[in-house]
């Protein structure tokens, strides 16, 4: 069974920590009952990753798709959040598990950015320019995993393998 942890770093705030339960169970609503969805903090609250991927398996998980619920890829979402998890889902061979880049650049999150402020979408766009490199430099690799134009999901062991790299430079 198909299962999404979202992981975010933890707060001292209680009620910051408490909105993750929320996420989950909004995502736990439009995924429906055919999957999983439990959430977890990287530190300073419950539930621990060890105990979100835990929490997983327990419910039933075979496959994992881990999202850090981070805006860009710093450190966290790139190299801390695929570590843990790896040394988490250690004690669960069978489990498959890939890690999801943060949230970036995407069209939703300025939509919603739009919505905030009170203002329209002036113009929609199409799924060609939407998933187009929108750094001035249009790169498509100035923001790195941020970049609409890269992939959503990478396997758990090029991450954690990347993150050892990145950490041992």
């Amino acid at each position: 069974m198909k299962a999404i942890l979202l992981i975010d770093h933890g707060s001292r705030r209680h009620e910051a920590n408490e909105m993750m339960d929320c996420m989950a169970n909004l995502v736990q609503a439009m995924a429906g009952p055919d999957v999983i969805v439990r959430h977890a903090h990287m530190e300073l609250a419950e539930p621990s990753i060890e105990a979100g991927v835990r929490n997983c398996v327990i419910a039933g998980a075979t496959e994992l798709t881990v999202f850090p619920y981070m805006l860009s890829p710093g450190k966290h979402s790139t190299g801390d959040i695929p570590r843990m998890v790896a040394a988490a889902a250690k004690a669960y061979p069978a489990l498959d598990v890939h890690v999801t880049n943060a949230f970036g650049v995407h069209e939703k999150l300025a939509e919603l950015i739009l919505q905030r402020a009170g203002l329209p979408i002036a113009n929609t766009l199409s799924p060609t320019d939407a998933e187009r490199c929108w750094h001035s430099s249009q790169s498509g690799t100035a923001c790195g995993d941020a970049c609409r134009c890269h992939p959503v999901a990478t396997p758990l062991a090029m991450r954690t393998h990347d993150a050892t790299a990145t950490t041992h430079q």
